[in-house]
């Protein structure tokens, strides 16, 4: 059967996609019975070699962003890794955190066969919140008869690998539906009541300069359904989201 990702953005130098929850982005022996990856499928939808520039991981959706020549690829990997690129995502939280904060907290390495642990020492890293909307359920999970979550925007300044999964486990409001930095009572709460097996973080939006038009261009991305389906079913369906769209600022 054939897969095809919706396409938010293509030029002959880039092409962005909507990368669902669940997908991986390249192989990796972590997942040896993977046999789809995000790589492998725009490359056959665009027919052209692709090129990842940066990463979602697997149970991540949302903006994807590939080079489909090698110059244009290391210009955009270069613009990451010097965090000149500005993300913005979405996250259902455990908890209600403050207002408006960040953590500034450093990150030790991940390590899978493409991106080795190195010398081992924590780098720094910074995330940037905004919270949109709260609720409180009627459902016991921790020691209190309710539970409490919240709508996050998210910038992550920096990026470190699960950066921000794990700074929000770090302040104690862990992204529902991570089985690795999250709590368990808490996502089978989810997917009991709402049929969410994934985890709730969705990357919304892209801005970077073009690597040839040097012109600002911005990719946005609404969440994929089932995380708009939790949204609603919390009811935040009023809480604004951009819809699909790309821009580009004049000529610089």
């Amino acid at each position: 059967m054939t897969i095809e990702l919706p396409v938010l953005w293509q030029d002959e130098y880039l092409v962005a996609v909507h990368k669902p929850a669940g997908l991986l982005v390249h192989r990796t022996p972590i997942d040896r019975h993977e046999r789809r990856f995000a790589v492998q499928i725009v490359r056959d939808q665009v027919g052209r070699p692709v090129f990842p520039v940066h990463r979602l991981d697997k149970g991540t959706s949302g903006v994807l962003l590939f080079g489909l020549d090698r110059d244009a690829a290391r210009i955009v990997s270069a613009a990451f890794s010097a965090s000149t690129v500005r993300k913005r995502y979405l996250a259902i939280v455990r908890g209600w955190p403050a207002q408006r904060g960040e953590v500034d907290s450093p990150l030790d390495p991940v390590s899978d066969d493409r991106a080795p642990g190195g010398d081992g020492v924590a780098r720094g890293a910074l995330t940037r919140y905004r919270r949109l909307a709260t609720v409180e359920l009627p459902h016991r999970v921790d020691r209190y008869p309710t539970s409490r979550y919240s709508l996050l925007e998210l910038e992550p300044v920096t990026g470190r690998r699960h950066q921000l999964r794990r700074h929000l486990a770090r302040i104690s409001h862990p992204v529902v539906g991570d089985s690795t930095y999250g709590k368990g009572a808490h996502n089978r709460l989810f997917a009991t009541l709402f049929g969410s097996e994934r985890v709730l973080l969705a990357c919304t939006s892209l801005t970077l300069d073009h690597p040839v038009t040097h012109r600002a261009l911005t990719i946005t991305a609404p969440p994929a359904d089932e995380f708009a389906y939790v949204v609603k079913a919390l009811g935040w369906d009023a809480v604004k989201c951009d819809p699909v769209r790309a821009t580009q600022g004049p000529i610089t």
